[in-house]
């Protein structure tokens, strides 16, 4: 069974924009639960423009799922991993100032650090997991760091959908038979939608997990929250 892990992010956006506490962080993280979600993500940034250091701490005790915890290993983040103790931790390559994720780590050039970073994780008992390119070579180089899982990077499927969803999905299928083959856990996200979760569930079902934000959150605008969430849980059976 693969689970939706649902990104609140955006919704932490929205309440930044104006201040104050409206529209409520920790309370969207119990009603995605409330509403079948099997998981929390955030993606703290340095400069908190979203999810902020704080929220990570409030939200953690009203997880009654997972929680996923998203962002580059640096110093902050680290101690702040550690300090939570979430179910799961991404590692993620995006810099201070970068809009999104937009790429994945190439886990053979840093694979000393990688393994450094993912040792501390794992002594502590916390599920890790590298966001990668849909590359056979990349998810090879992951499990020599000491991964739980890997993350497959969607936005190259996710933008050749429309034009042709078979080539699409094919660097994805061979990156996700590699984890396979390796004993790896998979896990899939940026730009998955109702538009396109259906199919890449269908061609790689044995994916643990999907971490599903921007396009929740822009749904919900139209549909609610509530029937947003379960469409995309109707996606994945």
């Amino acid at each position: 069974m693969t689970k939706l892990s649902v990104n609140i992010n955006k919704i932490a956006t929205l309440r930044n924009a104006r201040g104050g506490n409206n529209p409520d962080v920790e309370q969207a993280a119990v009603d995605c639960q409330l509403f079948g979600a099997q998981g929390i993500t955030v993606h703290p940034r340095p400069d908190e423009r979203h999810i902020r250091y704080q929220d990570v701490r409030e939200i953690k005790p009203l997880i009654t799922t997972e929680f996923n915890i998203e962002g580059n290993p640096i110093d902050r983040y680290i101690d702040l991993v550690l300090e939570v103790m979430p179910t799961q931790v991404t590692l993620v390559p995006d810099g201070d100032a970068q809009l999104t994720s937009n790429h994945g780590w190439n886990t053979i050039e840093n694979k000393a650090f990688l393994t450094d970073v993912i040792g501390r994780f794992k002594e502590a008992g916390i599920r890790t997991s590298i966001f990668v390119d849909p590359s056979a070579e990349m998810v090879r180089g992951a499990k020599e760091c000491g991964t739980d899982r890997v993350e497959l990077y969607t936005e190259s499927y996710a933008s050749g959908y429309a034009e042709n969803r078979e080539e699409a999905i094919k660097p994805f299928i061979d990156a996700a038979v590699a984890a396979r083959d390796l004993g790896l856990g998979l896990n899939a996200g940026h730009d998955l939608s109702l538009v396109n979760l259906a199919y890449f569930h269908r061609m790689i079902p044995w994916t643990d997990e999907v971490s599903i934000g921007h396009a929740i959150i822009c749904d919900a605008l139209y549909i609610g929250l509530k029937n947003t969430i379960e469409a995309y849980l109707q996606c994945l059976k």
